[in-house]
């Protein structure tokens, strides 16, 4: 995986309660992999940051305004240099724009500052004359999601997290450790250190009480696994864990008190990822995931489920019966779809990737 998704694989396990097999994983990740291209295809950009160097011709065979340069595709978030027929243009020099001039990102102009004596050209030939360094995409959103927990050097994979991590970070997430960017592709057990507390847990869905010593060492949303039950934190109070029992497909059974508590904290990455170079990190460093658009994620989500649910079927799914029977093939995406290429759709000028 080289690319991130716009959904987890593991919000398509919340949608469909799937058990957790390699089999089931790995139609999920092709079935996300799939929704995540779609979107690309429907809206004409790529929303997740890319850093990159990337050359344009000055000036281009169709002609341009001599200050301007038009990015196209190449939609910008944040530039670390600009150059032109080898020279340097100064951060000062320059400005970032966009179509409806909103000063934010994303960029899909360069402007020289008509103040300063900056130009574009000079190169030996027009080819290739302007190079820009920077981080391409829509927009770079992130949110706090927990601290690595062990010293990583610049080649290990496996990366162990804390429990607020382990919660947010699902497969296919795009997270950032100092500058480096990571991709999930994987998740393990840890032992989490404690132990169930309490007279233990009876085979009951009402048994939803998970007593433990410390109760800010797991957070909401994380699974945690006892014996071979995997249970969803609902909430939190005090160093009582709310649960869902029998979670992810797995079978509900008693747990003696005392038993060992594990977590999904380890997480498998992909190191360096877009553009990033992959380097060293200390234990207790700052975890941020990057967050897509919120009708962008549910696009991806819905198209993804629709294409698991009518794979299962053999792409027969029907609904009714006799004379009112009649063939679904998640027809309800149509607004969705429309919904999302008006609010993020790419409309103007050259639109192929």
């Amino acid at each position: 995986m080289t690319t991130p998704f716009y959904a987890t694989r593991e919000e398509i396990k919340a949608e469909l309660d799937v058990k957790e097999t390699a089999r089931s994983n790995a139609r999920i990740d092709r079935a996300l992999a799939d929704a995540t291209e779609s979107v690309h295809g429907l809206t004409h950009r790529v929303f997740y940051p890319v850093l990159a160097t990337r050359r344009f011709d000055w000036p281009p065979r169709q002609g341009a305004t001599p200050w301007i340069l038009r990015l196209d595709a190449n939609e910008l978030i944040s530039v670390s240099s600009l150059t032109s027929g080898g020279v340097t243009i100064a951060p000062g020099d320059f400005l970032l724009r966009r179509g409806d001039d909103l000063d934010e990102a994303p960029y899909t102009r360069i402007e020289l500052d008509l103040s300063s004596n900056a130009s574009f050209g000079g190169g030996a030939t027009y080819q290739q004359d302007i190079t820009v360094t920077g981080l391409f995409g829509y927009r770079n959103d992130e949110t706090a999601a927990g601290v690595t927990v062990e010293d990583l050097d610049a080649t290990e994979t496996d990366v162990n997290v804390n429990a607020a991590t382990s919660a947010a970070a699902g497969v296919g997430a795009l997270l950032r450790i100092d500058d480096e960017r990571v991709i999930v592709t994987g998740r393990s057990l840890l032992y989490t250190g404690q132990l169930l507390a309490g007279s233990g847990l009876t085979n009951q869905n009402s048994a939803v009480v998970v007593d433990v010593a410390d109760g800010t060492g797991f957070a909401a949303g994380e699974t945690i696994v006892i014996d071979g039950e995997r249970m969803l934190v609902e909430d939190i109070a005090g160093d009582t864990l709310i649960v869902r029992r029998a979670w992810d497909g797995s079978t509900i059974a008693a747990h003696t008190a005392t038993t060992a508590i594990f977590a999904p904290r380890t997480l498998t990455v992909e190191r360096g990822a877009l553009g990033t170079t992959a380097a060293t990190h200390t234990s207790g460093t700052a975890v941020v995931r990057w967050v897509a658009p919120g009708s962008v994620r549910q696009l991806c989500l819905a198209e993804a489920l629709t294409d698991l649910l009518q794979g299962r079927s053999g792409y027969a799914r029907t609904a009714g019966s006799g004379d009112n029977e009649r063939e679904t093939s998640g027809k309800g995406l149509t607004d969705l779809r429309a919904r999302v290429y008006t609010s993020h759709g790419r409309k103007a000028r050259t639109r192929a990737v």
